[in-house]
Formats: C-alpha cells, sequence, structure tokens
C-alpha cells in the first residue's frame, strides 16, 4: 500500500535498459576483459549527477496507496463503490518483451567487484530476527484464520519510515526441491521500498544536495532492498538492488533504482528530473532469477549468481580492496556506485545489479492513473507477482486498483508460462514472452460500503483456485477467493462468497508448497505498516496459514 502520501524524489536519470544502451553494451553475450588489479586510477570519477534518462516509466504518487484521492492527493470522504462491467480479460494486453542488453556492462561490474553466493550470505545474515513467541503478544491478526508462524523484523526495520515491506518469495518458488544449494536456510525474501525522503526535492533550501553533511543518509532515494531470512537461525541480511551504467569517464558504475546523489541543483530538467523509485509490490524467485515488479514498466530481472560484496573481510572500518584496483568503502550511507575512484554503496554490503528487463509492450490506456485507477483494456500494471507450482509453472501479474477512484476495471490478472519468461530473460533483446491466460477480477460484493474486488495487493492461484488479498487503509485487510467460471458466455473469475479477515496492511503472497521436505503447505503473507499515530495497533511480520485451512475456511 505505501505511504498517504509519497513524495516527490528527485533522482538524477539514469542508463540501464533499452536504446539509450546502443554503443554502451558489447554485442549479445560479450563480457568485457576483466581488468587486473593497478594502482589507483588517475582520472577520477564523477559523482553520478551526469547519468542520461533510463528510458522507463515512472510511476505515480501514492502507487498502491488506499488513501489516495482521484487527483493524485489525500483521500477525503470515501467515494460510493461503483461496480464495473464484467471484464473477461485479454492475454494479448499483458505480452512482455526483454529490453536492451546488459550482459556487456555487468560483466564489466563482475570484473571489477568481488562476488559472494546466497549460501555463504545466508550464514553470514546479521539481522536477528523474532520467531513465533518473540514477536510479543500484539496480534495485527483477524479471527478468521489461524496464524502458523510469525516473523518479525529487527527493531528497526521493524518502525523504519524509510523502508516499507511489499513483496515475498522464497526458495519454494526458486526450486521444486526447496534446497538450495547445500544449505538449509531455507530462504524466504522480501522486498521493500524506500518511501520516505526528508527533504529531498526542496531545492530552495538547497536539501536536494544529498551528500551534503546537513543533509540526513534517509535524504537519497535507494530504490528497492532484498532481505533474504534463513529459517534455520532466524537471521536476515540486507541486498541493495542495483542496476549498472557506464559513466561519463567511460567507467562502469551502478546506481540503486531510479536513484542517483541528488547533486542537481537548479530547476528539474529533462537531463535531472524528478523520478520515484519502483514500489517493487511483487517478487518472484526462479531457479537463478529475481524477478522485482515495476509497476509501469514490467519486471526488472536480478541474478543471485551476480551478488558483489563490498565488504568481504567484514571489517567496515577498513575499505576492502577491489578486483579492478579500486577500493569500497560501506560506511558512507550517502553515496552510491563508482565515485572518485571509490565504490560505494549506501551503506550496505551487498549489491545485486539488474541482468534484464521485461517490458510491456501493449500501449497504456489514456485514462489517468493519479489516483491509482485501472482501465478495462490497455497494457496493465505490474502491482504483484507470484509463482504457481501446481501444474506446468506459472508466474502470475496482476494490478492493484482502487475503483473509488474511478477507472473501467477493478483490476486485472494475467498468467506466462515460466518457461516463456526464462526464454525471454536468456534471449535476444525483443523476445516476447506471452501471457496463455488472462482474468478481470470479479465485480459482485460489497466492503465497507465500496466494491468489495478492488485494492488486491497479491493475488496466488493454486491448483486452479485464485486467492487474493485485499487491504483495506490501516485496518484488518481481507483474504479472498475466486474461480474461473462462464458467465455470459465468456470465461471469468468469479467470487467466493465468504471472506476472511486477514491482517493489518497485507501483502503480496508466497506459498512454500513444502513437497521437499515433506511439510504441509503454508501461504505465507506480510504486513506493511509500522506502529503509528494513524495506526498504533499496527505491526510489520511476516506469517503463514496452513493451506489445507485457508481451504477449509473457504469451504472447499
Amino acid at each position: 500500500m505505501g505511504l498517504p502520501s509519497r513524495s516527490i524524489h528527485l533522482a538524477a536519470c539514469a542508463l540501464a535498459a533499452g536504446a539509450l544502451l546502443t554503443g554502451l553494451v558489447p554485442a549479445s553475450g560479450a563480457l568485457a576483459a576483466p581488468v587486473a588489479p593497478t594502482a589507483r586510477a588517475a582520472v577520477e570519477d564523477p559523482p553520478t549527477e551526469d547519468m542520461p534518462d533510463d528510458g522507463f516509466d515512472d510511476e505515480h504518487e501514492g502507487e498502491q496507496d488506499d488513501l489516495v484521492g482521484p487527483g493524485g492527493t489525500a483521500a477525503g470522504q470515501r467515494a460510493p463503490g461503483v461496480r464495473a462491467a464484467p471484464v473477461p480479460g485479454r492475454a494479448g494486453d499483458f505480452r512482455l518483451a526483454a529490453g536492451g542488453d546488459l550482459s556487456g556492462l555487468v560483466g564489466r561490474l563482475d570484473a571489477a567487484l568481488p562476488k559472494q553466493g546466497l549460501t555463504a550470505l545466508m550464514e553470514q545474515a546479521n539481522r536477528t530476527a523474532g520467531w513465533e513467541a518473540a514477536c510479543g503478544n500484539t496480534s495485527i491478526y483477524g479471527p478468521d484464520l489461524a496464524v502458523n508462524h510469525r516473523v518479525c523484523w529487527a527493531g528497526d526495520d521493524l518502525a523504519s519510515t524509510e523502508w516499507v515491506p511489499q513483496a515475498i518469495t522464497g526458495v519454494s518458488d526458486a526450486q521444486e526441491d526447496e534446497d538450495w544449494g547445500t544449505s538449509n536456510a531455507e530462504p524466504i525474501a522480501v522486498a521493500s521500498y524506500d518511501a520516505k525522503n526528508p527533504g529531498r526535492s526542496d531545492q530552495a533550501s538547497g536539501s536536494q544536495n544529498c551528500v551534503q553533511p546537513a543533509a540526513s543518509d534517509a535524504c537519497n532515494e535507494k530504490g528497492v532492498r532484498v532481505s533474504f531470512f534463513n529459517q534455520a537461525t532466524q537471521k536476515y541480511r540486507h541486498v541493495l538492488l542495483v542496476w549498472p551504467y557506464v559513466n561519463s569517464k567511460n567507467n562502469i558504475s551502478f546506481d540503486a533504482l531510479h536513484a542517483s546523489e541528488g547533486t542537481c541543483t537548479g530547476t528539474v530538467t529533462p537531463s535531472c528530473k524528478a523520478q520515484n523509485g519502483i514500489h517493487a509490490g511483487g517478487m518472484v524467485w526462479y531457479g537463478n532469477y529475481l524477478y522485482v515488479a515495476d509497476t509501469a514498466n514490467g519486471m526488472r530481472v536480478f541474478d543471485l549468481r551476480k551478488i558483489m560484496d563490498l565488504n568481504p573481510d567484514n571489517d567496515a572500518d577498513r575499505n576492502d580492496p577491489t578486483p579492478d584496483g579500486l577500493e569500497s568503502d560501506v560506511k558512507d550511507k550517502k553515496r552510491i556506485g563508482r565515485q572518485n575512484n571509490v565504490w560505494y554503496s549506501f551503506g550496505y554490503r551487498y549489491v545485486m545489479p539488474q541482468v534484464a528487463t521485461l517490458k510491456f509492450t501493449t500501449a497504456k490506456n489514456g485514462g489517468t492513473t493519479a489516483g491509482n485507477q485501472c482501465y478495462a483494456t490497455g497494457r496493465p500494471k505490474a502491482s504483484f507477482l507470484s509463482l504457481d507450482r501446481t501444474g506446468a509453472d506459472h508466474l502470475i501479474l496482476g494490478e492493484y486498483c482502487n475503483k473509488n477512484n474511478g477507472g473501467t476495471s477493478n483490476g486485472r490478472v494475467g498468467t506466462y508460462p515460466m518457461s516463456a519468461i526464462t526464454a525471454a530473460v536468456e534471449g535476444a533483446p525483443g523476445t516476447v514472452a506471452a501471457a496463455d491466460s488472462a482474468f478481470g477480477l470479479p465485480t459482485g460484493g460489497t466492503f465497507n460500503n465500496e466494491t468489495l474486488w478492488h485494492k488486491i495487493q497479491g493475488a496466488l492461484r493454486y491448483e486452479g483456485t485464485w486467492y487474493f488479498h485485499r487491504s483495506n487503509a490501516y485496518s484488518n485487510g481481507r483474504l479472498l477467493q475466486a474461480t474461473p467460471g462462464t458467465v455470459d458466455g465468456t470465461t471469468q473469475l468469479v467470487g467466493n462468497t465468504t471472506i476472511l479477515q486477514s491482517s493489518y496492511g497485507p501483502e503480496d503472497l508466497y506459498l512454500a508448497h513444502g513437497r521437499g521436505d515433506g511439510f504441509a503447505p503454508q501461504l505465507w503473507s506480510l504486513s506493511e505498516h509500522a506502529p503509528s499515530a494513524s495506526c498504533p495497533g499496527c505491526k510489520r511480520e511476516l506469517y503463514s496459514y496452513n493451506m489445507s485451512e485457508v481451504i477449509g475456511d473457504f469451504g472447499s
């Protein structure tokens, strides 16, 4: 859902994919030769304000936010629910295609920095989570669903106003046998987005310069980080997602997703414009790849084999040498990428670069989306993702929509064979991943005097039946169920009249199928809200339900 009013983040523009890579990326599949360690380069690198635009569409304010009104401002009186016409869904609208080839850039970055595997990263997890009863008595759960497992974050992550958790996936998505190498960590991965940057766009006061001494280290738009949770030790570790580019000195560098140092000091111009980070409302880990939802564009793709380690000796007080003859600094939380011959990462030890992009090919519908409006046709939004392993593996992609603010649809979901998704990631630019089905959400039912079937934060298909997490601002959300049926001669999703009360701030869904370990299937989700004046009873936790109990509670 996000914060009630998400501030505009001033970000310098950057190069990631598409036509703007022309001339910067070697031929498809070609990697630059490793750079032998040398003395520090004589040519100093600039900070990142010189990056060109990345070619991606920006997301609007208040993305996936129940409390945003029709004009993108804070919502006032709730509009009465207006039932949308049934939408059968058009698979062609969900068509994705591979973006520009990033292999050359990633190869250069790979040669410049040391790497770390996920198994070792899990063994070095440095933050202790609460588990089960250690999460305390504060309850964010309704009476309809019995919580089986609970995980709560360490103190600063539990209450952070900067990082807001949204998406969840895990090793059951990644591997049918649920084993990652020789590790028994059975990792769960959670994506959080950078939601609050104090004074970020206040150019008049000079606070847009995020490296000045007076600036908070929260000033920069840091994009997205992924927290890998080790179920065996109940510890977790953050990894910052980044994407590679070539700077004005022709050196390889990286930046956080849609982020920069913020040193643009004048009026926002095409070369230094205001951009938001991506919301990362959904995520799927499949094989070596991590797919992260980019609402306006499709999906960003990352490779678990390309996790870069900027502090191999685990001593943050001493800069480490890097294979390119430079050094890395993980104490400076205000800088990112290669600057003045030093590598920075906003203070994170681990970064993982984007290796591919899957972009929607359908044109946008012409209607406004400032209040999370959605439309029955045209390009969908990539608001959430999940994986269905109960038949041929499929990726699920769907939209968060607020029908109170208008639009012609409550939202749509589409499904893609994972074989097609993987082929597009590993194929040439333009390789298509076509959806093989699409549905509009059901249109019946009301909740809180508005339509029931909208404000969906996560969806999952399990053995042919669909499950949806419906948010409800700062109150308990709802878990919904639907099955495909024939309505007026077309196949549509038909909602179960039973609705189940879920947690405060419910988000994405992940199914730990348990087949690899002989465990009962678990339906995992997470809550996004930290305690606040608006919601003193809120709390951030990961949690699971026994899937058999969920099915039984729906009467099916």
